[in-house]
């Protein structure tokens, strides 16, 4: 435990300048405050469900059907990217700190990234939401409880999403360069979102399809008025969850056998 703790301080500590680390800080930022300048622009006074299905679902389409994807493939990469351009993968594995500590470590600070990424999502979601009403007393926001849905809704992205975390992980572990886990995530996340978008049965097997497939998943409550439900523990979370752990751990023996030659 103690090896994991010191490799995951050094990830961060190796990361906290980069681009990668900073885009989970910086993309919520960005991409929340354009959707909020363009709802006080152009938003109009309705029901406050309607008006936080539109606030919300404008920043959830935009990262959940093609950014999340593209985002987490970016991720991935980029904490591997130190030891590929230095050429430090043979003295990392040498420290006395066991492999399995160091690849993990990695593993879960990408983890971490995206998820920070998505918990920031939420926040800036919710509090962006609340500020337009604030801003546009018309608007009110106030009258309708969405924070219990709106998280649940992140978290079932962040599960989704853990599939294509440890693909793109082991890909670019294997891969030296950028354009061939880049290649290979942005063609599959393409056939997810038209499988997806298609209503493909069996996309849910696909994890590229998941993140489109958690938000699209939402749904009404039976017997319940204006109340909705994320659907959190369905197929295609489970699938994730599934590919991710097979794969992680399939991920360590493939690279264990490369770094003793």
């Amino acid at each position: 435990m103690k090896g994991f703790i010191l490799s995951f301080r050094s990830e961060y500590y190796k990361s906290r300048k980069t681009l990668g680390f900073w885009c989970a800080i910086l993309l919520p930022l960005l991409i929340c405050s354009l959707i909020l300048w363009g709802s006080y622009v152009h938003m109009r006074p309705a029901q406050p469900m309607i008006l936080w299905l539109q606030f919300a679902g404008s920043i959830l389409n935009v990262m959940g059907s093609l950014l999340l994807p593209m985002y987490i493939i970016f991720i991935a990469y980029s904490v591997n990217s130190l030891e590929h351009r230095a050429d430090t993968w043979k003295t990392l594995f040498s420290l006395p700190i066991s492999k399995w500590s160091v690849y993990s470590a990695k593993y879960f600070y990408s983890m971490f990234l995206v998820f920070i990424c998505l918990l920031l999502f939420s926040v800036l979601t919710f509090g962006y939401g609340n500020l337009l009403g604030f801003l546009k007393p018309e608007l009110k926001f106030n009258d309708y409880a969405i924070s219990n849905l709106l998280f649940q809704v992140y978290l079932k992205l962040f599960l989704s999403s853990l599939g294509i975390l440890s693909i793109q992980f082991l890909l670019s572990l294997l891969w030296s360069d950028f354009l061939k886990p880049m290649g290979v995530g942005f063609v599959c996340t393409i056939a997810g979102v038209i499988a997806a978008a298609s209503h493909y049965k069996y996309a849910y097997l696909f994890p590229y399809s998941h993140p489109m497939l958690a938000i699209t998943g939402i749904s009404p409550k039976q017997g319940q008025a204006m109340q909705f439900d994320a659907n959190l523990w369905n197929k295609e979370i489970f699938v994730s969850l599934i590919i991710a752990v097979v794969v992680f751990i399939a991920g360590y023996f493939i690279v264990e056998k490369r770094s003793v030659k």
